[in-house]
């Protein structure tokens, strides 16, 4: 299951993203006191250049994660690729500048304002003159109605995914004019621009067989750059052809072949000439920029050293073994077998010095899901005390600071800096403290040191799963960092104090656990010879890290099981997750973390609440009172007896914060709206459900001579400025004579 890429508003809160990249972007200075929204951490990097200097024509090969099963972005199984084709060919009344906003597309809107408030809100939209259908039919009000029909939720054939604010209209009509659409909602809508983004044509809009089933895999009619010329699911690709009939800027290309290509796969189809444009994964893009680097010799990988190396370990072999005889067939074995891999190797290395990486940070952000439906973080003050626990801006720092990014936390769950919504809203939490969430913990109940009944372990571990610590019991616990592998951690120490066993073997494991662990790091402590409530008085000293031992409540030590994906774009989770179990684990939680398919992961985890802990990231909108209420929405029962939770999958929702959403909503004064939403965003902190961490970077491998594309940031794909540049345009190594970071239309 791939979670790359952001998809339009239809499907936008549909998919989490799972992987983290790699970026080195400048930071841009913030815009002082009076605006919290600051500017954009990141802004796009994508090799920008002049329509004069780009050539005709040329086909760009563009890798994507799926051929999609619909081309209906308003349909449940509508994906990224399908936002991707649908901006491409089809009208946006609005797009998304850099700064993450709103903003009028004039290729297709002359103008669109309130025209009146009371007694019902009406928008009057003036459509761009020459805008027409690829069937030569102008964009009309029939089009607008028939949209609003289809997904204003009234008639139950239309199988949609959504329906928020086509579900306030009243009414559309034709204006003054032909160019005229006049929509009357019946109630205030504030988010009205987020409506018609894409804007299908009434063919498919009009009935509910032609949205259900026409528009999946070939859209007859269009209105964009690119008219979608086939869908070819043998091949793996869609192919996007230059409308004739665009009465905007020509497009430059002839086509784009959206070509999907799994991500372990990108490096090779870069280097094999049939990938211009990739997104790809860290590991990619050192490749990339070593390949671009000059070249003095063989690297150690693919040089004589590497089949000495090899040789060298095969006499040892043989030595220890004694048959110098066999060593010398694996020898020559091996050394073929490394020259073939050393050889392949740098054909592909210097195939990728014909590409460069183009690093932004995408419009999304990982946070930490606590799930609070039922355990330990039931309780408030359990996952407050987690949250005080965490050091966000080390965990940022951790991504992001290697990569040559700004390591800065996010500060809100509904927008991103730069957007119109956003402040830092964190301090409705609280700043790191462990001390204070140790208190919280033990507000809750949850004491050091507490009793632990005995509990017999399963023995056997579902496939792919590992909890936390136990590489340190493999290892002869002589691990000294706990449970999350923290450098910050002390001695192994883990303060347990029982009053008559003052022996010098109760202070710690050396290992990071307490006494007796059963070595799973679940801390299911066994009672030595101390009886029941023999524990240190009140006013009794302190032992060595008694405030890190484990938490106990009941008899049950606090353990928390922290859900992962498997899969190849999980490593940066990975090494997220090992920091806050070390956080974690300071305040006494221990944390069992479990790594799962990912194909699972949401369907069989996520959504069905099968986690206490979980790493996901949302996007964030230009229209957060609209998309983002439905992930933080109170869950409520449903007629089924079942719990309805919407996409709000930490199960953790109040009646105050539904109610600053439905005023947001319904709020025409942006001034005023900002403050809601911003409202909002604070009491979301105080509930501590999730936790914002750190903005997705994004990086892109493109074709040195590719101009405007690439990591796009906040900012919609100008897809008519695209193509490859002209000879004359190009620098030394095929660039940019004269680059820019932005797109350059």
């Amino acid at each position: 299951m791939s979670h790359d890429g952001i998809a339009p508003r239809a499907v936008l809160r549909s998919v989490a993203f799972l992987t983290a990249g790699m970026l080195t972007v400048p930071v841009l200075a913030g815009c002082g006191s009076d605006d919290p929204a600051g500017e954009p951490l990141a802004g796009a990097d994508t090799a920008g250049a002049d329509r004069s200097d780009i050539a005709d024509g040329g086909t760009l090969r563009w890798a994507v994660d799926t051929v999609p099963d619909t081309l209906n972005t308003f349909q449940a199984d509508a994906d990224t690729t399908t936002a991707r084709i649908a901006e491409a060919v089809l009208p946006s009344m609005y797009r998304t500048d850099e700064r993450g906003r709103a903003v009028r597309n004039a290729d297709y809107l002359a103008s669109a304002e309130v025209v009146d408030t009371e007694p019902k809100q009406v928008v009057v939209y003036r459509l761009a003159q020459q805008a027409v259908w690829s069937d030569g039919r102008e964009i009309g009000a029939a089009d607008f109605a028939a949209q609003w029909r289809a997904l204003s939720g009234k008639d139950t054939a239309y199988w949609t995914a959504r329906n928020a604010g086509y579900d306030r209209i009243e009414k559309v009509e034709r204006g003054k004019n032909d160019l005229e659409v006049k929509v009357t909602f019946g109630r205030p809508y504030a988010d009205w621009k987020s409506l018609f983004s894409p804007l299908y044509p009434k063919e498919v809009m009009g009935t509910p067989d032609s949205f259900n089933d026409g528009a999946r895999k070939k859209l007859k009619v269009t209105a964009g750059p690119f008219t979608v010329d086939k869908v070819n699911t043998k091949e793996d690709e869609v192919v996007l052809a230059r409308n004739s009939r665009w009465w905007g800027d020509p497009a430059k290309l002839q086509k784009i072949v959206l070509r999907a290509v799994p991500h372990d796969k990108r490096v090779s189809a870069l280097s094999d000439g049939t990938l211009d444009l990739a997104e790809i994964d860290p590991e990619a893009a050192r490749r990339i920029t070593v390949a671009a680097l000059p070249q003095e010799g063989n690297t150690p990988l693919m040089g004589p050293e590497a089949d000495r190396s090899a040789a060298d370990a095969l006499r040892s072999w043989a030595v220890a073994n004694g048959s110098d005889e066999d060593a010398a067939d694996e020898e020559v074995s091996a050394r073929k077998k490394l020259r073939k891999k050393a050889e392949k190797y740098a054909r592909q290395q210097k195939a990728l010095g014909g590409f460069e990486v183009r690093k932004s940070l995408e419009p999304a952000y990982t946070q930490l899901a606590l799930n609070g439906a039922e355990g330990p973080l039931s309780d408030e003050r359990v996952r407050r005390a987690v949250a005080r626990a965490l050091d966000r801006k080390d965990i940022a720092g951790t991504v992001l600071k290697p990569l040559g990014l700004p390591a800065e936390p996010v500060g809100s769950h509904l927008a991103l800096s730069g957007q119109a919504a956003y402040a830092d809203s964190s301090g409705a939490l609280g700043k790191p403290d462990a001390k204070e969430a140790r208190a919280l913990l033990s507000d809750a109940g949850w004491v050091p040191g507490g009793p632990v009944e005995e509990e017999k372990k399963d023995t056997k571990k579902d496939e792919g799963e590992e909890a936390a610590g136990s590489e340190a019991d493999k290892e002869g616990k002589e691990d000294t960092k706990g449970s999350g592998g923290s450098e910050d951690s002390d001695d192994g120490d883990d303060g347990t104090y029982i009053v008559g066993e003052d022996d010098g073997k109760n202070h710690g494991t050396g290992d990071g656990k307490a006494p007796h662990d059963s070595g799973t790091g679940t801390g299911q402590l066994k009672q030595g010879g101390a009886p029941a409530g023999a524990y240190a008085p009140k006013g009794t000293a302190a032992p060595a890290r008694a405030d890190t031992a484990p938490v106990a409540k009941d008899g049950k030590a606090l353990v928390l099981r922290f859900v992962l994906p498997s899969g190849p774009g999980s490593k940066a989770l990975e090494t997220v997750a090992g920091r806050i179990a070390a956080m974690l684990e300071k305040i006494g939680i221990r944390t069992d973390i479990s790594k799962v398919d990912d194909d699972s992961y949401f369907k069989d985890h996520i959504a069905s609440g099968d986690f206490d802990l979980a790493l996901y990231s949302w996007p964030a909108t230009a229209f957060p009172a609209t998309d983002a209420r439905p992930v933080y929405s109170k869950p409520v029962p449903a007629a089924d007896g079942s719990l309805n939770v919407e996409q709000n999958w930490t199960r953790v929702g109040t009646d105050q914060v539904d109610q600053l959403f439905d005023q947001a909503i319904a709020t025409l004064d942006d001034s005023e709206r900002r403050d809601l939403i911003r409202k909002a965003d604070s009491r979301i902190w105080a509930a501590a459900g999730s936790i914002p961490l750190y903005q997705r970077p994004q990086l892109v491998a493109a074709r040195k001579n590719l101009a405007n594309a690439g990591a796009f940031g906040f900012a919609t794909p100008v897809y008519e400025d695209m193509g490859f540049l002209k000879k004359s345009a190009q620098g030394p190594e095929g660039s940019p004579a004269s680059k820019k970071g932005g797109s350059g239309s």
